[in-house]
């Protein structure tokens, strides 16, 4: 496999740091990515957006839902005594995961629901209104006239 090297893309750009480092996320993931256990993004408003993952198995106290540096991670871990139970088929997987998913800026998590084996997570995208764009009223007045003070020769 081909490897791109986007170091000088970093010195040579301002501004764009975000851009680089999700090149580089995408660029070093492994090609056998895990696809366990399948989720779906939806788009649920202008500013929000919903993360179901399938949990069938898991309980609420076996799961795990944090935020942490623009990272969303979901974690699950069966606790099960293997003992107690023999399969004679086992066709539902509860392994164990971890799935994490970059958050954009100003996207914050506003809940979590567990139900019928869908882990739900609700996101908002909330712009500070500091970075909203705004409207600048233009002016259209005539030049204002200066007072001028006519100098005299002193002498």
């Amino acid at each position: 496999m081909r490897t791109l090297d986007f170091a000088p893309l970093h010195r040579a750009t301002v501004g764009f740091d975000q851009i680089a480092d999700l090149m580089d996320r995408v660029m070093s993931s492994e090609p056998t990515q895990n696809s366990y256990p399948p989720y779906n993004i939806e788009k649920t408003d202008d500013d929000a957006y919903r993360i179901s993952i399938a949990v069938a198995g898991f309980s609420d106290a076996e799961l795990n839902v944090e935020v942490r540096e623009n990272a969303l991670i979901v974690t699950a871990k069966k606790v099960e005594d293997e003992g107690a139970r023999k399969y004679l088929h086992r066709g539902i997987a509860t392994r164990a995961f971890e799935r994490r998913f970059h958050l954009a800026d100003h996207v914050r998590v506003t809940g979590a629901s567990h139900a019928d084996g869908m882990l739900h997570i609700d996101l908002a995208r909330e712009v500070p209104e500091a970075l909203k764009p705004r409207r600048i009223e233009i002016s259209s007045q005539k030049a204002v006239e200066t007072d001028v003070v006519d100098a005299k020769a002193v002498n």
